[in-house]
């Protein structure tokens, strides 16, 4: 499969291993033991009413849904240290944007796969249309990005510091 920067996630070395460990886990013990909680729950008989059998099957569901998007993420990662130096937008970086110039009007989030979500800090991957149009510009410089009704919007980057979890 050929890469492009559309398909590339940028992890550090930490976040890989802690995402392939997850992987391993949700393909051997927790596959095993949802399947036994399934088999647990045939036993007790008329499926169309088992509430456990549905439960169980609906986290087998969820569990191999997580496991493709692993799987695929580890496989588009490209793994690289986390940036250590301010001034620039970058993948690991936390921005500060004004919209339209008005420096009263700021946004602060951080540069990062959906993986990194948190209730702390807003994340935007380096795919969405705010990523593309702020990665590669220093503080200082005005980005462009898509909007989504097609319209354009121009933010100025203010600060872009290296994210400490």
């Amino acid at each position: 499969m050929t890469q492009t920067s559309e398909n590339v996630t940028w992890l550090t070395q930490d976040a890989y291993n802690q995402l392939k460990a997850e992987l391993e886990h949700l393909k051997g013990p927790a596959r095993a033991e949802v399947t036994s909680k399934i088999a647990a729950a045939r036993e007790e008989g008329d499926l169309r009413e088992n509430g456990g059998y549905h439960a169980a099957k609906e986290e087998q569901g969820k569990q191999e849904l997580r496991v493709r998007q692993l799987t695929q993420l580890l496989e588009a990662a490209q793994v690289g240290e986390a940036p250590t130096t301010s001034g620039e937008a970058a993948p690991g970086m936390v921005v500060t944007i004004a919209f339209d110039g008005d420096e009263d009007d700021t946004m602060t989030f951080l540069i990062a796969s959906r993986e990194y979500a948190s209730s702390d800090i807003e994340t935007y991957s380096p795919q969405s249309p705010l990523g593309t149009g702020v990665i590669g510009k220093k503080v200082g410089e005005n980005a462009q990005y898509e909007l989504p009704n097609g319209n354009k919007a121009t933010v100025k980057i203010l600060k872009a510091e290296p994210y400490r979890a």
